[in-house]
């Protein structure tokens, strides 16, 4: 997804009530703060020159390929319902199953 692509999502109220809850009382999913910080480093290095990324983007980015890959191989109801929570989920992530 692009950043208008995700930006657009996670203004839904479909994307607020997947994943996991964070600890704190925001009522945010871990995903939704996830997604929100991906906006970010999609919009401030839109080029993705690797010399643009800041030293908090690295480790971020490493952090959802491995959520998309990990739930993608474990969830196959994402690719077949895209109304599922593991569906909506990756969205919130910045990935979109219906795209494969």
């Amino acid at each position: 997804m692009d950043s208008n692509e995700l930006e657009e999502w996670l203004g839904r109220e479909d994307s607020a009530g997947a994943g996991w809850q964070k600890a704190d009382e925001t009522g945010e999913t871990i995903g939704h703060e996830s997604g929100r910080m991906i906006v970010e480093i999609l919009k401030k290095n839109p080029t993705k020159d690797p010399k643009k990324y800041d030293e908090e983007d690295i480790p971020h980015m490493r952090k959802v390929v491995a959520y998309c890959k990990r739930h993608l191989a474990q969830e196959s109801a994402a690719k077949k319902n895209p109304d599922s929570k593991s569906a909506k989920s990756l969205k919130n992530w910045g990935h979109n199953p219906e795209n494969e």
